[in-house]
């Protein structure tokens, strides 16, 4: 079957989830800047900030060829202007054939307010219904609540907690959640509900 994917760009009720164009450079440096305290807790990309501008715009030049390439799909999480990013999220393919990995972080200004549950359910959606996948995990700390709250209020079940699976920046192991949801359990999640329009790359509906 072939896919008719990927989705460049996701609406929901309060979002565009998109993928990340090198012009999105300024907005993305700012928003982690904004956020790098609380992104440091959990990310250990985070300890590499900041990034100079062209850092930064090279490294979007890298995602967005992955995403041409259908090799790896990264997005940007903006308010419905586009005029701020809200965070980013990503269906990431190291998880194997048929299936992805759903990652996201969310702007400091902007936790408990359910962006990520929002922007996780286009991915899952998107995952399940473009790209025919018959699985799609979410892994977390188990110490990051927030995080863990999101593929559970999805419908996502939480298969195994995998003790020092995750090297952080200082070399330390950590604890990994793996949450499941798959494509037999899809139609009766929570995931499945989300309302949205996702577009191919010239603007075709998908969704």
């Amino acid at each position: 079957m072939e896919i008719p994917g990927p989705a460049y760009r996701i609406q929901t009720q309060r979002l565009i989830v998109r993928c990340w164009h090198p012009s999105d450079a300024p907005l993305l440096s700012t928003a982690i800047s904004q956020s790098l305290e609380h992104l440091q807790t959990w990310m250990p990309w985070a300890h590499r900030e900041p990034k100079s501008l062209q850092q930064r715009i090279d490294w979007l030049r890298e995602v967005r060829g992955e995403f041409d390439l259908n090799q790896n799909f990264l997005y940007g999480i903006f308010d419905l202007t586009e005029e701020r990013v809200l965070g980013a999220t990503g269906l990431h393919t190291r998880i194997g054939k048929d299936a992805f990995e759903i990652g996201y972080w969310v702007h400091a200004d902007h936790i408990n307010q359910g962006i990520a549950s929002e922007a996780a359910s286009a991915l899952t959606r998107v995952a399940f219904e473009v790209h025919q996948a018959a699985r799609v995990e979410i892994h977390c700390d188990p110490q990051n609540f927030r995080s863990a709250a999101v593929p559970r209020k999805l419908g996502f079940v939480h298969e195994a907690t995998l003790r020092q699976r995750v090297e952080d920046q200082d070399g330390r192991k950590r604890d990994s959640m793996i949450w499941s949801l798959f494509a037999t359990a899809y139609q009766a999640s929570k995931a499945a509900a989300i309302e949205l329009e996702a577009y191919d790359v010239i603007g075709r509906k998908l969704l």
